[in-house]
């Protein structure tokens, strides 16, 4: 396990820090830390939910220290770019939710791993940006073609063809963050959604965002089909009969994840 990652549970919600001060760059280790703490949460039943903050004011992460590329070393860019696509893309297929807590700048690989997650929440002094381009390089952790899916073409190309920089209000507006809060406020929201996940079944929620996801790769018409069979399958679990009968009970449900 890295250092540079503190992993907490609170509850049924898993809380990773990125602790490589100044600026939360990414290296090797944490990468491979990463992956290796979000494969252990996969099997961990008791978490439903996960959180990723920073430990600095000023920056969630400024992405890759841009010392590795210098040499123009071919073979540590193949590295880098498999250790940051395999950490985030293990993030993306998390089986619960995953929220960003972006409390500063995002920058690169710093917004690569926000834009891996299911929610993001920010604050409204953070700023964002894909600025690869501007160093001769581009975005090569899922941010090409996950800023897409969130904001289209158009503002991808903005961001990365131009390189802009934007605040949180605008990334708001245009819906490459789900929530604007006051600074200070991004952890305090993004573990309320976290408890709001936790009132779900895991179960559901896991069958829901297989769905959601799934047109990432696949035609609507498989995804319609794939819906009605992932509901039948709920049939087969725990927690579908637990849900029904503390709803008609009126009670809170105690979920098996199972």
């Amino acid at each position: 396990m890295s250092d540079k990652l503190i992993v907490e549970k609170q509850g049924h919600t898993a809380v990773i820090t990125m602790n490589n001060p100044p600026a939360n760059t990414w290296t090797e280790e944490s990468l491979k830390g990463l992956k290796v703490v979000v494969e252990e949460l996969n099997q961990d039943k008791e978490i439903y939910a996960l959180v990723i903050r920073s430990q600095s004011e000023k920056f969630f992460s400024a992405g890759a220290d841009l010392n590795l590329f210098a040499d123009g070393d071919r073979s540590i860019a193949r590295d880098m770019a498999r250790y940051f696509g395999e950490a985030f893309e293990t993030l993306s297929r998390f089986r619960g939710v995953s929220i960003a807590a972006i409390n500063g700048f995002a920058m690169g690989g710093g917004l690569e791993v926000a834009l891996a997650c299911d929610i993001r929440v920010a604050e409204e002094q953070a700023q964002m940006a894909l600025p690869e381009a501007k160093v001769g390089l581009l975005p090569c952790a899922g941010g090409t073609q996950n800023l897409t899916m969130l904001v289209g073409e158009g503002w991808t190309k903005r961001l990365i063809l131009c390189g802009e920089r934007i605040k949180a209000p605008l990334a708001k507006e245009i819906g490459l963050v789900e929530e604007l809060v006051p600074q200070g406020e991004s952890f305090a929201k993004a573990m309320e959604l976290a408890k709001a996940v936790e009132q779900q079944s895991p179960t559901a929620v896991a069958a829901c965002k297989q769905l959601i996801q799934n047109n990432r790769t696949q035609h609507w018409d498989a995804g319609y089909i794939l819906e009605r069979e992932l509901f039948v399958d709920l049939f087969h679990t725990e927690d579908q009969k637990e849900g029904v009968n503390a709803f008609l009970e009126k009670r809170a449900p105690e979920w098996k994840n199972q």
